[in-house]
């Protein structure tokens, strides 16, 4: 071989793999094929049974930073959750569902971009105890400017801020709305003013695995909608025997009745139309008059209160009573007949162009303020005392 060929041949060696740093490796990339020194914890252990549905599961990566973390039950929902510390932690936002199998996939990588993977399973607790909200009002319901939500719980919660943050309400248009509660077994949540007509309201209940008290878990995932009516307010003047409708900022009509007599004066303040009646049975027995009256028959009542005010149609007093006189035991009668069949008398009138949810405002009676929880009537509480009242605020 001549000297010039050798040197050519010693050349192309040379710059295959002289001057190069890589101990000898040809293709400069065995740092990428090295194995990732970041590792993924997942807390509960993969396989675990009656794992807690708060608290208990939590992804940890050492040596590294988390990158990404899926969560999932056996059904296809997803769990939302937060990375924090850097990437060296995720935990759920909420709590889980119960009697649920959950799927649980994380990534990590190491301060050279290498990655590393886990994966685990595991399945909640199925409770032995549980409670339900009962709410008002119904889904897909038109109600008035006055209605609240109302939640019920069929036991007492003794951790009212884990199931309020369970329970949310959303607007449109968008509105604050907090939640106040009245003892440790009802929620009701408003917005500072009456709502806006129109607006629609949902009710989100996530309670399936909140633990209210201890070992009482939530079974509920529910959706409720409704929809804000025009706006009634109706004003009852307790002194001048009169009551004017208005709606929408417009005096519909001003009609005559007649308010608790002597001894029974009828509240003042704000109350919600909760319930509405063609005809009931109305027994002093059941709010502690005794056998004073008890009429079978009462036409076109709607309640005002839990404890027993209503503004109803009246046939057993004169008609001249009302616009003159105050006789009841504390509810508001309007004039009306028997059976409630002529639909021009006051009560008839009232009662049909009423609805659950509308306002009735009773002014200058010799009673007190109703209180707040007596009813859907917290709209008599300040709102800055309402807001102290929920457990998220608090």
């Amino acid at each position: 071989m001549s000297a010039l060929l050798l040197g050519a041949v010693l050349t192309l060696v040379s710059a295959c793999d002289g001057g190069s740093d890589n101990g000898g490796k040809a293709d400069g990339k065995s740092s990428d094929n090295a194995a990732s020194q970041a590792v993924v914890n997942i807390a509960p252990k993969d396989g675990a049974t009656d794992v807690a549905t708060s608290g208990a599961l939590k992804v940890t990566a050492d040596k590294g930073s988390l990158t990404s973390v899926k969560v999932a039950d056996d059904k296809g929902h997803t769990v939302e959750g937060k990375i924090s510390g850097n990437g060296s932690a995720w935990e759920p936002t909420g709590h889980l569902g119960a009697s649920a199998k959950y799927t649980v996939d994380a990534v990590a990588k190491d301060k050279d971009g290498h990655s590393s993977a886990k994966h685990a399973t595991f399945t909640t607790l199925t409770p032995k105890n549980t409670f339900v909200g009962y709410f008002t009002p119904e889904d897909g319901s038109t109600v008035g400017v006055g209605m609240p939500v109302s939640l019920n719980f069929s036991r007492g919660i003794t951790d009212p801020k884990a199931v309020e943050r369970a329970v949310k309400v959303t607007t449109d248009p968008a509105v604050p709305v907090v939640g106040h509660w009245f003892g440790n077994d009802r929620l009701d949540l408003r917005p500072e003013k009456y709502w806006a007509p129109g607006t629609k309201v949902t009710l989100t209940m996530n309670l399936d695995g909140v633990q209210g008290r201890e070992g009482v878990y939530g079974t509920q995932n529910k959706t409720v909608k409704f929809t804000i009516g025009r706006s009634q307010v109706s004003t009852v003047d307790a002194e001048n025997h009169t009551m004017t409708v208005e709606r929408d900022g417009k005096v519909l009509k001003t009609v005559p009745i007649s308010a608790g007599g002597p001894g029974h004066s009828t509240y003042n303040g704000q109350m919600v139309i909760s319930e509405k009646y063609d005809v009931t049975r109305m027994n002093g027995d059941t709010v502690g008059f005794g056998g004073e009256y008890d009429i079978k028959d009462v036409p076109h009542a709607m309640r005002l209160s839990t404890s027993g005010t209503f503004i109803h149609g009246n046939y057993w007093s004169g008609e001249s009573t009302f616009g003159s006189e105050n006789v009841s035991h504390g509810c508001v009668g309007l004039f009306d007949e028997r059976g409630g069949g002529d639909p021009s008398t006051p009560a008839s009138w009232f009662f049909s162009n009423s609805m659950i949810g509308d306002v009735v405002v009773v002014k200058n009676s010799k009673d007190k303020t109703i209180q707040p929880d007596n009813g859907l009537n917290g709209w008599n509480m300040p709102w800055s005392e309402w807001t102290k009242g929920s457990a998220l605020n608090g």
